[in-house]
C-alpha cells in the first residue's frame, strides 16, 4: 500500500490540469483492470469500473465514490516531497485523498473475486477539489441505481472518526456597479460602488445563523482603480454552508433580495449552492452502525461526526443511503503538515473491505 501510494502522490495532479488528473485515473484503472474490472470513461473525465454482476439476486450495485484531483499546484513536491517519519507518510495529497483511492484498490483485492451480489461499481472523478461541476451528473446517475454509497474520503483528522454529515456549501458573487466622477470636483455626481459593496458585504454576513448551523463569509473583495476617482465597480464574493435544505433555500431568497441604499447602483448577483447538506437520514445511520460492529470485530473504536467540509457524499446523500470518511485516517487535508497515519491504515482498511463484502443495504 505504501509503494501504491508514493506511486500516485509522485504523481501531480491539480485540478486544473485535466490531462495530470488523467495520468492518475490511468495508473489506477490498470490496477482495477488486474482484478478483472471493467473500464469506461462516462462524460465529465470519470472513469467507471465496474466489478461482479450488476442486478444479481435482485440487488443493485455497491457505489465506491473517489477522485484523483488535488488542491496542490505541479512544483509541490519539491518542498513537500513524499517521505515516512515517526509512523506518517507526509505529501500533497496523500489524506485528501490518494490514500483512500490505494485503500479502496487494496481493500477489493482482498475480496478476491468473491463480490457481493448486485456487483460493486467504482467512480473515479478529476474535479472534486473545485466542486465536481462536469462530474456531478455522472455522481447523482450512478447514486440512484445504487444500493448504498461509500465514499472514501478521509475520516475527521485527530479523532479517525467517520462522516455521517456534511454542511451544504454554496457560493455567491455579487458585481456592484456605480457611477464614476472625480473624487475632489463635484464628487457627489458620483456613485461609490465600493461604498455600496462595504454596505453589502455587511448585510450578506448577517445573513448567518451559526445556531442553525449557518455561516456565510465574504472571502474575497475587489474595486475601484485611480485613487482620485469614485469608483464605479466593486464585487465580492460569499462562501455559504448551511445544515439544511430550508437554510439554503432561505439564503438564496435573501441573497436575491439584497439592494443597494444608491439608487444609481445597480447589482448583479450569481451562484447559488454548489453542493445540498448531506444530513443523517435512517440509511446512513443503518449504515454507520454497520460499521461500528465491524470495527468492534476488528478490535478498535469508530466515532462519527457531523462536518463543515463538502465531498460528492454531499451529492449522493440525498439520493441513496452514503457513508463518507471511509479514506486514509490522518491530517492536514489542504496543509503543508498533510499525513497518513500508516499505524492505523490497516484497520481502517479491513473495516472498508468489510463494509464492500456485506453491504447490508438492499
Amino acid at each position: 500500500m505504501l509503494h501504491d501510494l508514493q506511486t500516485l502522490v509522485e504523481m501531480e495532479s491539480p485540478s486544473s490540469d485535466l490531462s495530470a488528473v488523467g495520468r492518475v485515473q490511468d495508473v489506477v484503472q490498470g490496477w482495477m483492470q488486474d482484478m478483472g474490472a471493467s473500464a469506461d470513461e462516462l462524460p465529465g473525465q470519470v472513469r467507471r469500473f465496474r466489478l461482479g454482476e450488476a442486478g444479481q439476486q435482485g440487488a443493485r450495485p455497491l457505489l465506491i465514490l473517489m477522485h484523483a484531483d488535488t488542491v496542490w499546484p505541479h512544483g509541490t513536491l519539491p518542498s513537500m516531497p513524499f517521505r515516512v517519519e515517526d509512523e506518517r507518510a507526509y505529501g500533497p495529497g496523500t489524506y485528501d485523498m490518494k490514500g483512500g483511492v490505494v485503500m479502496a484498490v487494496h481493500a477489493l483485492r482482498t475480496l478476491q473475486g468473491n463480490w457481493p451480489a448486485g456487483g460493486i461499481e467504482v467512480l473515479l472523478t478529476a474535479d472534486e477539489e473545485v466542486g465536481s461541476l462536469l462530474s456531478r451528473g455522472a455522481v447523482e446517475v450512478a447514486a440512484r441505481q445504487a444500493r448504498c454509497v461509500l465514499v472514501v474520503e478521509p475520516p475527521v483528522g485527530g479523532t479517525h472518526a467517520l462522516k455521517t454529515g456534511r454542511k451544504g456549501v454554496g457560493m455567491y458573487s455579487l458585481k456592484v456597479q456605480g457611477v464614476a466622477a472625480h473624487a475632489g470636483n463635484r464628487p457627489e455626481e458620483g456613485a461609490s460602488a465600493i461604498l455600496e459593496a462595504a454596505r453589502l458585504v455587511l448585510a450578506a454576513q448577517a445573513l448567518a445563523r451559526p445556531e442553525a448551523g449557518t455561516t456565510v463569509s465574504v472571502g474575497r473583495i475587489a474595486g475601484g482603480g485611480a485613487v482620485n476617482v469614485i469608483p464605479a465597480h466593486a464585487e465580492f464574493d460569499a462562501d455559504l454552508r448551511v445544515s439544511t435544505v430550508a437554510e439554503g433555500e432561505r439564503l438564496a431568497r435573501q441573497f436575491a433580495a439584497l439592494r443597494p441604499a444608491d439608487p444609481r447602483v445597480t447589482l448583479t448577483l450569481s451562484g447559488g449552492m454548489n453542493r445540498p447538506p448531506f444530513e443523517r437520514l435512517a440509511g446512513t445511520a443503518a449504515l454507520y452502525a454497520q460499521a461500528q460492529q465491524h470495527a468492534q470485530r476488528l478490535g478498535f473504536e469508530l466515532s462519527e461526526a457531523f462536518v463543515g467540509g463538502g465531498s460528492d457524499g454531499n451529492l449522493t446523500a440525498p439520493l441513496c443511503p452514503t457513508l463518507d470518511g471511509l479514506g486514509a485516517p490522518g491530517d492536514g487535508a489542504h496543509a503543508a503538515h498533510e499525513h497518513v497515519r500508516l499505524d492505523r491504515l490497516a484497520d481502517h482498511t479491513r473495516l472498508l473491505a468489510a463494509l464492500i463484502a456485506q453491504p447490508g443495504i438492499n
